[in-house]
């Protein structure tokens, strides 16, 4: 039996747990179950994402790193390679692939020589903002919204992960889970498709 004890700070609210034991087998079991679930939501995720963004010459990486520029409103590589959970030479690599496109621009900053700033160009902006007009929610298109329904139609929302963002901040930081909200907060804000556009 494996004996456990920590104290969660999540979004802000402190959770001592007490000491619990858990078998060997069960902690295999959970991480098991976790990850053939997670792989099987991801290739559905990976197969759609492919597809939607293969019309505008892209990849996932590509469009990852447009996304997360756009919304955070210029980055750094290393938030792109955290935020985008890849590599750092991965972010720089496809980043310059970006930059041979016109899409977007490296830069130093006066105060921090360090770390390579990334800002969108006017073409970069363009052609993100045109990708999301394309997003697709039709069924041969969206699997991860087609299989969500059926919880959305029973609780009257998608899915929520609140688990989920526990692991996550355990695994990442609360420094990712800030980053998501705060393009989550863009999104919202600043919706690229009609606010009141609604699917059926």
């Amino acid at each position: 039996m494996v004996k456990y004890l920590k104290i969660v700070l999540f979004r802000g609210v402190d959770f001592v747990k007490k000491v619990e034991e858990f078998s060997i087998q069960e902690a295999i079991l959970y991480s098991h179950k976790m990850t053939q679930l997670s792989k099987a939501i991801w290739k559905s995720i990976e197969k759609d994402w492919q597809e939607w963004v293969k019309p505008y010459y892209l990849n996932l990486n590509e469009h990852h790193i447009l996304w997360i520029v756009y919304h955070l409103n210029g980055a750094s590589i290393s938030e792109i390679a955290k935020f985008g959970v890849m590599h750092v030479s991965t972010a720089f690599n496809f980043s310059k692939k970006l930059e041979q496109r016109e899409l977007l621009t490296f830069s130093k900053r006066e105060d921090d020589k360090r770390n390579t700033y990334i800002q969108l160009t006017d073409k970069g902006v363009e052609l993100f903002e045109e990708t999301m007009k394309s997003f697709d929610v039709t069924p041969d298109k969206n699997s991860l919204i087609d299989a969500s329904m059926p919880l959305r139609q029973i609780y009257g929302r998608f899915p929520e992960f609140q688990d989920l963002e526990s692991i996550v901040k355990e695994l990442l930081g609360e420094e990712y889970l800030n980053i998501l909200d705060r393009t989550l907060e863009n999104i919202r804000n600043n919706p690229v498709r009609q606010e009141n556009e609604t699917i059926k």
